[in-house]
């Protein structure tokens, strides 16, 4: 998740004006060599690791056992967030997306299966791919992209798939002495799409853990929202309240982010970790299924509001740009 730098809220206009809004695209794990080794590199203490700042030192996370509940959370209910216990198509299209940035230092975010003509189309948060720069330069790329749909407890319970390629908006390639990674989220571009590829069997991503719907429509104020993703915020400080261990959900009105209108969010706790999450419209608690209509960005730290807020990036023109190039690859 993004957090709050020293510079300005909003971008200055002149930030993106140089060129027309295009795709950058980029390459993961392309040969059967590269896919094992990823696979192979995310070991269940690695990814309940991932994110700490200190891996070395910072205890493994005790198993998030929270008990589940065959039956659907009402339609409407509020909740500022809490452990995902009714299952459903959500819980195998939606997981956790691990990488290594630059650095050496693992994290993670959160990310869904959509609805595509490759069936191996996966969304979540630019920023959970690169930061800001030129694309050129691998250090602005994270590594070892690694998709867990369903993660739960430091298990694959669905299988792990590497990713082969990836884009975002290629207003993430400025110049950062410039823009910042939070300039390009305010302004409505921290969307990037993933191609996953084929489990081992051969079957394409969609084919094993479903689906979901995803939509571009205008945001519309007060619309009830379900949003879901994998804080890891107590690896880093041991009075957070989740470690990763288990999908979260939070649900409620949305409204436009007072420092940074082009986002949207509503009441919840989740924190870094949840970037990239899904933000559902109508979504169906008996089926566990909906209409994507956003990624998570940020919180009330850089966009303002009453605090536990967390606000998303609606998918509008560039989202959809992103998307159509996604799943016309690997077919």
């Amino acid at each position: 998740m993004l957090a709050t730098t020293t510079a300005a809220l909003l971008p200055q206009p002149t930030a993106f004006a140089v060129a027309p809004e295009s795709i950058t695209t980029h390459f993961g794990a392309t040969t059967d060599q590269e896919r094992h080794q990823v696979d192979a590199y995310w070991t269940p203490e690695r990814m309940k690791l991932a994110g700490a700042l200190v891996p070395e030192i910072t205890p493994v996370p005790e198993d998030d056992n929270t008990p589940d509940d065959p039956h659907p959370l009402p339609a409407g209910t509020p909740d500022p967030g809490a452990t995902w216990r009714h299952g459903g198509a959500v819980d195998k299209s939606v997981g956790r997306l691990f990488f290594t940035f630059s650095d050496g230092y693992d994290g993670s975010c959160t990310a869904t299966v959509v609805n595509s003509a490759n069936r191996s189309t996966v969304i979540t948060a630019a920023h959970c791919l690169r930061s800001v720069g030129a694309p050129a330069d691998d250090g602005t790329w994270n590594h070892n992209l690694y998709f867990v749909p369903g993660y739960r407890n430091g298990t694959k319970p669905l299988g792990g798939f590497s990713i082969r390629s990836m884009a975002t908006s290629s207003r993430w390639n400025a110049d950062p002495g410039r823009t910042t990674s939070e300039d390009v989220a305010v302004a409505g571009y921290d969307t990037g799409v993933l191609v996953a590829n084929p489990a081992a069997a051969g079957r394409r991503i969609a084919e094993v853990t479903g689906s979901q719907k995803i939509g571009f429509a205008e945001p519309v104020r007060d619309e009830f929202i379900h949003t879901f993703g994998y804080p890891k915020g107590q690896l880093n400080d041991p009075k957070a309240k989740y470690a990763g261990s288990r999908m979260i959900h939070c649900a409620g009105q949305a409204r436009p982010a007072p420092k940074a209108p082009l986002l949207w969010g509503e009441l919840c706790d989740m924190t870094h970790g949840a970037s990239g999450g899904p933000r559902f419209g109508q979504f169906d608690t008996r089926t566990g299924t909906g209409t994507v209509v956003g990624v998570t960005t940020t919180s009330a730290e850089l966009a303002g509001g009453e605090a536990p807020m967390l606000y998303a990036t609606r998918l509008r023109d560039s989202a959809r740009r992103l998307y159509n190039w996604a799943q016309t690859r690997l077919l």
